[in-house]
């Protein structure tokens, strides 16, 4: 099994609480799959497609579209089920967290 990660989602993390040798410690562990042009195109697309927009879902779809591209079967750990489902429907299995 692997395990992936947005870079997005290290921003998530982050805070002034953070311990930075942990972090990069964990980090080691995961694929961190990097945002560009083209995934980002994609992850805008996500968003209009789930009638989504703004700063409040711009990671989310990120995240999603990170997911997308994974080879089957993917599972998704979330906090958010209901935006996920929106942007990842059927092709992704979400547990909550």
């Amino acid at each position: 099994m692997e395990v992936v990660i947005s870079a997005l989602t290290i921003i998530e993390a982050v805070h002034a609480r953070t311990n930075t040798s942990r972090l990069n410690w964990v980090l080691s562990g995961l694929r961190v799959v990097p945002v560009g042009d083209e995934e980002a195109r994609a992850a805008s697309k996500l968003l209009m497609n789930a009638g989504l927009h703004g700063h409040k879902y711009a990671i989310d779809a990120a995240v999603a579209e990170a997911a997308l591209r994974q080879h089957r079967p993917v599972v998704m750990l979330t906090s958010d089920i209901d935006d996920m489902a929106k942007l990842c429907g059927e092709r992704v299995r979400l547990v909550a967290v």
